[in-house]
């Protein structure tokens, strides 16, 4: 493994095109969730100019109708801030074409008496853990997310006027000794009220830049860029086309670990594609928090309408104090990883998904009410006793 070298992660925003199709679409599974936890949910949404258009299958209460989708992508387009001439929460056009559950991957996914609940696809997923950081994410993701998590909470709180809601942030760390050690560039590209510079820009984002990373890690002055087009007035869906889905790198490890390729936002917990890639980042930071390993990748495999994982796998990259192979039995132990298992244990079929839109799904902080249930780390000592 290479020791010294520079990686570079990115964030967006929850007022990125992209990112408020997700929230929209995360939005509709929690209302349905939330009247039915047994409800079937599979939404996509696309925005542009002054135009929501959403898609998708479903299985759940007639209540949640086309009107009541609209009011559900009318409000959170509302709460990321958009009133602006090219994208507003109130004039926006809200096509809703949503229709329900294929009867084909309903059989294979329901549970029977002769049969475990399935898998809602096949696929594979990947989870992953480091000690880079205290919530044992990748270094360059995670403080890529605090940049714009800052500034959006600054936005928010009328301390920041003049940023819009669309914005990007690009973070290049140092490594040394496999450890990163500070920033060698900086790079924040957001939406601004008309009138004001480049340079103002910069400065209203410096010292959220700086108070969002560890202290003595800023850049130098010529590698931190602002807007580096120098005007970003036109913004959102206004100026380009959003979709569902075309965030997951942002949404899981910034590139620092692979990818199983399958989205999260729009779909209920018995898509593996999102719970089992939440189940596979728990397991794998669990491993590291127990002290087995100093960096851990996981994956699962699935196959639709099966309910047993067609394969775990883990690699703990040469830092591990136990076998690879003896963690991938202790796993098979602790945690039952049918799709219902996955579901029952994280306690996934509740309205907790519109929160992770944005600043990605991994590294954040378990909540009273069920919210990020996978960082929890309260499978150490059963994962300790199987492998004293």
């Amino acid at each position: 493994m290479r020791s010294d070298y520079l990686f570079t992660s990115e964030s967006v925003s929850e007022g990125h095109p992209d990112k408020v199709c997700d929230r929209i679409s995360d939005a509709i599974v929690d209302a349905y969730l939330g009247a039915d936890p047994l409800s079937r949910v599979a939404v996509e949404t696309l925005t542009t100019t002054n135009r929501v258009v959403i898609a998708g299958e479903v299985r759940g209460p007639s209540t949640i109708d086309e009107i009541a989708i609209e009011t559900i992508a009318r409000n959170a387009i509302r709460n990321i801030g958009y009133e602006q001439d090219g994208f507003h929460w109130k004039n926006a056009r809200v096509s809703c074409h949503v229709h329900n559950q294929s009867s084909d991957i309903a059989q294979g996914v329901d549970s029977a008496e002769d049969k475990d609940e399935g898998a809602g696809d096949q696929g594979i997923m990947f989870g992953y853990a480091c000690q880079e950081t205290e919530v044992l994410m990748p270094a360059p993701i995670h403080y890529s997310h605090r940049i714009l998590e800052n500034l959006a909470a600054a936005r928010h709180q009328g301390d920041a006027d003049g940023l819009g809601p669309d914005s990007k942030s690009q973070l290049t760390l140092k490594y040394e000794d496999g450890k990163p050690v500070g920033a060698t560039s900086i790079v924040v590209s957001t939406q601004h009220a008309e009138g004001l510079s480049q340079n103002d820009v910069r400065e209203l984002v410096r010292p959220y830049v700086i108070n969002s990373i560890p202290e003595g890690w800023m850049c130098s002055e010529e590698e931190f860029y602002v807007n580096p087009t120098g005007r970003f007035v036109i913004g959102g869906p206004d100026g380009d086309a959003g979709l569902t889905g075309r965030k997951i790198i942002v949404d899981t490890y910034g590139g620092a670990a692979p990818h199983g390729g399958g989205a999260f936002s729009g779909k209920d917990p018995t898509k593996v594609d999102r719970s089992a890639a939440y189940v596979a980042r728990y397991l794998a930071k669990n491993i590291v928090a127990a002290g087995f390993s100093e960096k851990c990748t996981i994956q699962l495999a699935y196959a639709i309408g099966v309910a047993k994982p067609l394969s775990v796998y883990v690699d703990t990259h040469g830092t591990g104090t136990v076998s690879e192979g003896a963690l991938e039995k202790a796993i098979g132990k602790v945690i039952d990883l049918s799709p219902r298992g996955i579901r029952e244990h994280l306690q996934l079929s509740r309205p907790i998904y519109e929160r992770t839109a944005a600043y990605g799904h991994f590294g954040r902080a378990s909540s009273d009410d069920g919210g990020f249930t996978w960082e929890k780390t309260d499978l150490v000592d059963s994962l300790r006793s199987e492998l004293s």
